[in-house]
């Protein structure tokens, strides 16, 4: 039967989590007993703790070890009751006993602690205890005063305390060492040491970042000492199932007498065991290579002058640590693979011979194995040639086991971005430069995580793609380069106007090395880019500055590339411009920030959509919230609530006609209760991005470059047939299908009543996984591909994840009847809960003169109002009919930051003219105390007799008061 990767998918991919239950114990306090003279010499050059500090310094290791040092044995054992020390490393010459007696003595009160002799020589040793085995020394070292033996010795003691619970853990490979004189085993370990970190260190793929890295460093091959035959071979056999090699030499101690030919022996029954285990066999006397190419293995002589040399050769040529050199059965090199993506594409295409002649050796295994991939390394070990039906179906086993490795790597991982090495079919989220990532590219690496971390949502959700679209963040430090370079600091400070802002930072050049890189990513990415802010305090808790910068997207389609690049750079540039604009000013002079502080990340994004003409949109898109304000029946407010639409988000964010709806009750829809309602309340236009190609220029300047399409003209469009219905004006009823000809009406029945692509269940899926993650209510943005022939899975993408603020259980405000008596406004419908004591002041629009055409203007009024009452440092609480800070016109007034930055409360009024449903706080969810507790609510009031100081309340059970006098402003209708 043909052999089928599925067979072991799953069993190979060790998640990083694994990583941080490997080396749990480290050696972090030494006791060093050594006699003044002996601590004088060995730290001639510096102390003992700054050579080992130096030492890890030097390979990049992390934790270097704390030494104490005493001269004085009683005060050792003494310092042994009073402090937890992890190794003990005593020098021979002591006063009050010698370091045989004092190991005793350590060893009676803890036996499991290890204790090191370290001498200048091993004439210092001498004499040995009668009782060799019964020394009190673990093992011996000879001190040359090369203080690479000290991260030897530290390592060496770490990987026997840590290696069966690594192994066992995580199949971690293992190097046996066989010497048994303390002169050579002391120059020789340290060799060793160092080419393993250094090969592991190189070897390690260059997609991962450095934390990553670092935790993949617990993995490297662990290497074991054994003094003689015995011992060799219990460990050889012990550890045998995670043997990366074994060198050893050749002339040791078996059955108690030394054995000229013991090392030779041991190799010769490992290479019968394991055929394909890379041996090596060391001596002093270069006759001795008769003797391993008898075994076979490889040799090297002790004397030999290109002593480090030789050994690095074996690291790189049979341990898997350099390249991987493909052969043809005959010896001859015929291509070479770098890293794990030059091995997939090489694997591929190279001869059939060559293929068999590495996979009956076990190369791939050894390969994969030196650079910490152990599952898929032991996965190929199990796997025998004859397993498969043909050469063919081994290559493409062999290659598509690779790139799942690949893929899987990256998952949940922010990578640094190189040039050279730079995979967009790989890579899901890659940085350039080394700052901030921004709240808004912060949140979405969160999500990333999370979205790795449960895994079973992509096994419940088995036909449907849930992902983070593929993200490259220019991080804050590109932001402070492109100003400092372009001396733009005083921007952030003055009042200029945007259109002044953006035609400086326009003019402004790009620093060399974000353009050098932007090339490299542009030139091989063509699908169409979302350019978005990420600034640091954007998305925070409690103060947040989403909605305050600038989004743009671009269709990257253009036929020359210098077109293209030019498109993202000014999309940049703007983005950038925004930091300096006047909302978020405003916005930072209502908090405790200073604007200067602030700093731009950029997020370039993969657009979630689909072609559909020439036109690039998603089927649905829309925001999620876990906490919903306004539940009823059967709901409760922690089901959350949901607002969506065809195409991009721009329709449910800047609040214009969406179908709102709880996860929990998709099918709810009180707003749908009539043919009148739904005409009435459904989406009539959405957003779509403009394809260009070389026919139209890249209009960057409206709409972050959307378009504003009509719902009956996109009729023929796959969603649009998929998602409406139809209205059939004879029969007064819609149809819920869009087969039928006539006016299209946005129900989207076939997902919320239907259920054709479960989004209700994943949005409650997500809004759970958001707020447990955040440790409180979160808000979701995200888009939906619906399947299509371009699509064989539908697809969910989770676009963003930010905090919500709600402060349900911040405060505990009590109101009594008498305060609903002589209350202004009582509404049972709230925005967030506390205790307002400092509004005066009330920003009042008459009902009775309020006309609809005027929206526009009295937004300017409004704003002009505020600065007054700014100025003054007064809140004030903002009253008036529809959706306050609307795109559309139509469904209330369209104010910015800018022109209510000194609000201290906001209330919606119903009004018969505007069809519209209350605010759920996304627009100005930014106002929190102490400038004023969030309330966007409904309700109906009495404004009589408003001249004077007043208070207003929200307690935690959603009804919200507004009592006493005010002073009332009204801006002109």
């Amino acid at each position: 039967m043909p052999f089928r990767s599925k067979d072991i998918s799953g069993e190979f991919y060790a998640h990083f989590k694994i990583f941080h239950e490997l080396m749990t114990i480290k050696v972090r306090e030494i006791l060093l007993v050594a006699s003044p003279y002996d601590a004088f010499i060995m730290e001639e050059d510096g102390s003992l703790a700054s050579r080992i500090i130096n030492e890890y310094s030097g390979l990049n290791l992390s934790l270097p070890p704390r030494v104490v040092r005493t001269d004085s044995a009683a005060e050792a054992l003494s310092l042994l009751k009073q402090i937890r020390f992890d190794l003990v490393i005593t020098m021979p010459r002591l006063h009050e006993m010698d370091a045989f007696q004092l190991g005793l003595a350590i060893k009676k009160e803890k036996p499991h602690l290890p204790v090191i002799l370290l001498s200048h020589s091993i004439r210092g040793i001498y004499p040995f205890p009668e009782n060799k085995d019964c020394t009190g020394i673990d093992r011996i070292y000879i001190w040359s005063g090369n203080s690479d033996l000290l991260l030897a010795l530290v390592k060496n003691t770490e990987d026997r305390l840590n290696i069966d619970r690594d192994t066992r853990k995580a199949m971690v490979r293992v190097l046996v060492l066989v010497e048994d004189s303390p002169s050579y085993y002391s120059t020789f370990l340290p060799l060793i040491y160092k080419e393993i970190v250094q090969q592991t260190q190189a070897v390690l793929d260059v997609g991962m970042n450095e934390e990553h890295r670092l935790l993949r460093m617990r993995s490297r091959p662990k290497i074991l000492l054994a003094v003689n035959y015995e011992e060799a071979f219990e460990l050889i056999q012990k550890y045998r199932d995670y043997l990366m090699g074994v060198i050893s030499d050749t002339r040791f101690p078996r059955d108690g007498r030394v054995d000229d030919d013991a090392g030779a022996a041991i190799l010769t029954r490992v290479r019968e065991e394991i055929p394909d285990l890379p041996l090596l066999l060391l001596s002093s006397d270069s006759r001795n290579q008769c003797k391993a190419d008898a075994i076979p293995a490889a040799f090297l002589d002790k004397n030999s002058p290109d002593l480090l040399a030789s050994l690095h050769g074996f690291f790189l040529n049979h341990l898997g640590f350099g390249d991987f050199v493909f052969r043809l059965p005959d010896g001859a090199e015929i291509d070479r693979a770098s890293s794990l993506r030059a091995l997939e594409q090489k694997v591929a295409t190279v001869p059939d011979g060559s293929l068999l002649y590495h996979a009956r050796r076990n190369h791939f295994s050894n390969w994969l194995m030196a650079r910490s991939e152990i599952g898929l390394a032991s996965a190929f070990r199990k796997i025998q040639v004859s397993d498969f039906d043909s050469v063919s179906e081994m290559r493409t086993f062999l290659a598509s086991s690779i790139r799942r490795l690949r893929k899987v790597q990256q998952k949940g991982v922010v990578v640094r971005f190189k040039a050279q090495n730079f995979d967009p079919e790989i890579m899901d989220f890659v940085k350039i430069g080394d700052g901030s990532l921004g709240g808004k590219a912060r949140g979405l690496a969160f999500a990333s995580t999370l979205l790795q971390r449960n895994r079973h949502l992509f096994e419940k959700y088995r036909d449907v793609a849930i992902q983070i679209p593929k993200t490259l963040v220019i991080t804050t430090r590109g932001f402070e380069s492109f100003i400092q370079q372009n001396h733009l600091e005083h921007c952030a400070r003055c009042d200029l106007p945007d259109s002044r802002i953006t035609e400086l930072f326009l003019n402004a050049r790009m620093p060399g090395w974000i353009m050098a890189d932007l090339e490299v990513f542009l030139s091989q990415v063509r699908y169409p880019l979302a350019v978005r802010s990420s600034s640091l305090l954007e998305d925070a808790l409690y103060q947040p500055y989403a909605g305050l910068y600038d989004t743009y997207m671009i269709p990257n389609d253009h036929l020359d590339f210098t077109r293209r690049l030019d498109h993202l750079v000014v999309a940049i540039k703007r983005v950038y411009a925004s930091t300096c604009y006047e909302n978020p000013r405003a916005f930072s002079r209502s908090t405790v920030h200073q604007h200067q502080e602030e700093a731009m990340a950029v997020v370039i994004q993969q657009l979630a959509g689909d072609v559909y003409g020439g036109y690039f949109y998603p089927a649905v898109s829309g925001v999620a919230q876990s906490y919903n304000y306004y539940p009823f029946s059967p709901m409760t407010a922690e089901d959350g609530v949901a607002h969506i639409a065809l195409g991009f988000g721009k329709t449910v964010v800047e609040g214009e006609k969406s179908i709102r709806f709880c996860p929990r009750y998709p099918s709810v829809l009180p707003q749908f209760s009539s043919v009148e309602d739904i005409l009435t309340h459904t989406q009539q236009q959405f957003y779509a991005l403009k394809l260009c190609n070389a026919a139209e220029p890249c209009d960057l300047t409206t709409e972050s470059n959307l378009e504003k399409r009509d719902v009956d003209d996109a009729e023929s469009d796959f969603p649009v047939r998929l998602l409406a219905g139809t209205y059939s004006p004879d029969e007064h009823r819609i149809r819920d299908s869009g087969a039928f000809s006539g006016h299209k009406v946005l129900t989207l029945a076939p997902i919320l009543k239907y259920r054709i692509f479960p989004l209700a269940d994943i949005l409650t899926d997500m809004m759970a996984l958001g707020a447990k993650g955040m440790g409180c209510p979160v808000e979701i943005e995200f888009a939906v591909n619906l399947g299509t022939a371009s699509h064989r899975k539908a697809e969910f993408f989770f676009l963003q994840m930010r905090p919500m603020a709600a402060e349900e259980n911040r405060f505990d405000i009590a109101i009594t009847p008498e305060d609903e008596r002589t209350a202004v406004c009582v509404s049972a419908q709230a925005l967030g809960n506390g205790r307002n004591d400092s509004i005066r002041d009330v920003v009042y629009i008459k009902p009775e003169s309020f006309v609809l055409e005027a929206m526009p203007q009295m937004a300017v009024d409004i704003g002009r109002i505020n600065a007054a009452l700014e100025k003054e440092n007064k809140p004030y609480l903002l009253i008036g009919p529809g959706r306050w800070g609307t795109a559309d016109r139509w469904l209330g007034i369209p104010v910015q930051w800018r022109h209510i930055s000194g609000v201290g409360a906001i209330i919606e009024l119903r009004d018969s003219r505007l069809k519209v449903e209350p605010s759920q706080g996304s627009i100005f969810c930014r106002i929190s105390p102490p400038w004023g507790f969030r309330t966007s609510l409904s309700a109906t009031m009495d404004m009589t007799g408003l001249t004077g100081p007043g208070c207003s309340r929200r307690p935690k059970s959603g009804k919200l008061l507004i009592y006493g006098t005010f002073t009332c402003h009204r801006p002109c209708p």
